[in-house]
């Protein structure tokens, strides 16, 4: 009886300590995937606006959307050359699929910025309140300050698209 619960004791003592552990993980860089927050819009609001001088990049996006998944490679490129830079990508995708497709899809794609997932049927209302002139369609990014704000529906085809767009905004 001792032995077995020695046993029990350690293995979950080896799996507390491993949990979540990525030895992919780059020193200094954190997973923030392990964690993904369910969202309504009223929860997700805060998170487009700020009273910091500190930018922030905030992409609405779906696994499903080719043109959203092609523009990943040049958002964790601008993350990982301007980590003072706040991003968030936003999920359209299922709750129900956040353990089993979500998760191991961000892995394999090597992102380790915040992601929420939004799931807020009324979305003729939160596009709205977003942005007016908003179709709905995605990618949809949003980048600004406590300043400034701008939006884009269109992917970001490479990571000087991109620079050249946070340093007109910013800068505006």
């Amino acid at each position: 009886m001792k032995k077995t619960v020695l046993t029990l004791l350690t293995s979950l003592l080896f799996l507390a300590f491993t949990k979540g552990h990525n030895s992919k993980a780059v020193p200094g860089e954190v997973n923030c995937i392990d964690d993904i927050p369910v969202y309504d819009f009223g929860a997700l609001e805060p998170l487009l606006y700020t009273d910091s001088e500190k930018t922030h990049i905030v992409n609405f996006w779906a696994m499903w959307c080719a043109p959203c998944v092609k523009e990943l490679p040049v958002f964790k490129e601008y993350a990982k050359n301007h980590p003072d830079v706040e991003m968030v990508f936003v999920s359209l995708d299922f709750p129900e699929d956040i353990e089993t497709k979500l998760k191991p899809f961000l892995k394999k794609k090597g992102i380790t910025s915040k992601v929420v997932l939004l799931d807020d049927p009324d979305s003729n209302s939160w596009i709205d309140k977003i942005n007016p002139n908003w179709s709905g369609a995605i990618p949809f990014t949003i980048i600004f300050n406590h300043k400034n704000r701008s939006f884009y529906e269109h992917t970001f085809e490479n990571i000087q698209e991109l620079q050249n767009e946070v340093t007109k905004t910013i800068n505006n």
